[in-house]
């Protein structure tokens, strides 16, 4: 199946904005990150804590829908699913 990824801010110095990534059937949140962070391991420091975790105000969405309030990284992704990465955002 192919999932579309698009990036935001600091990650598209890893990704470009918008990549199409082949996955198995039945793969998740979690395994699309491994196959990101295979392609390109300087994003596993953007995205991942020292202990291996999500960093807290990294943003994932599956088409529009923050991954927080469906599984998690365990969220089940299909064939054409959007999937949008933000990384934490400071500022104002």
């Amino acid at each position: 199946m192919k999932v579309r990824v698009k990036s935001f801010a600091i990650l598209r110095q890893y990704l470009p904005r918008e990549t199409v990534v082949e996955m198995a059937e039945g793969a998740s949140i979690r395994d699309l990150l491994s196959i990101l962070v295979q392609q390109v391991p300087p994003l596993a420091g953007e995205i991942f804590n020292e202990q291996g975790e999500l960093k807290e105000f990294v943003n994932i969405l599956k088409n529009g829908r923050n991954i927080h309030f469906i599984s998690g990284l365990e969220t089940t992704i299909g064939d054409g699913d959007l999937v949008a990465l933000f990384p934490p955002a400071g500022g104002g």
